[in-house]
């Protein structure tokens, strides 16, 4: 994973996993990624960049399992009440935190943590429903990382975690899916 560049291979499987999505043509373009990327303030990852770039931007065949949303959407159970999301700010977290497990006293500091995981440094790319949202990390140590963030707790995704087999990053994630794997297929 190489949230830098763009490598051949994975544009290859994002290609064969959305051919027969809309033959490219909701891709936003690299004006409008540029326009996006400045908007925030931060650059996206490789090779999701140009995906929604080239490929598509948003896909209802998933993943997840209600779909890809845009680069610029949110998935409609979202909620309108939500602070404004920050892309510009670090993703807080590099190792999964399971904050309904956690015994430690609640905080004040803890509670803003919880806020940045769900609103800081990552776009939403959609739902599995029951409030389970994948986020690509735009912002931060864990850049190009996709993470599945919960009520419960948040979870990186890829098999140097351990809750996986599949590659990390986006093109990792989106290769598991269109193998219909399920997510959380290690041993």
């Amino acid at each position: 994973m190489n949230p830098e560049q763009a490598d051949p291979d994975d544009l290859a499987v994002l290609r064969a996993a959305f051919a027969v999505d809309d033959a490219g043509r909701s891709a936003l373009g690299w004006e409008a990624v540029r326009a996006f990327e400045a908007e925030h303030g931060m650059v996206l990852p490789e090779p999701y960049r140009t995906f929604v770039a080239e490929i598509t931007d948003g896909s209802y065949a998933g993943p997840p399992d209600y779909g890809l949303v845009g680069l610029a959407e949110l998935p409609a159970d979202w909620g309108d009440d939500r602070p404004e999301r920050d892309l510009s700010r670090p993703f807080p977290l590099t190792s999964q935190w399971l904050w309904e497990e956690d015994d430690s006293e609640p905080s004040e500091e803890t509670d803003l943590i919880m806020d940045r995981v769900f609103d800081h440094g990552s776009i939403v790319l959609g739902t599995d429903g029951c409030g389970m949202y994948w986020h690509l990390v735009v912002t931060g140590p864990h850049r190009g990382h996709v993470w599945l963030i919960t009520g419960e707790g948040a979870t990186p995704f890829g098999a140097e975690f351990g809750f996986t087999t599949a590659e990390p990053g986006f093109a990792g994630w989106v290769e598991h899916w269109a193998a219909d794997k399920p997510w959380f297929d290690a041993a």
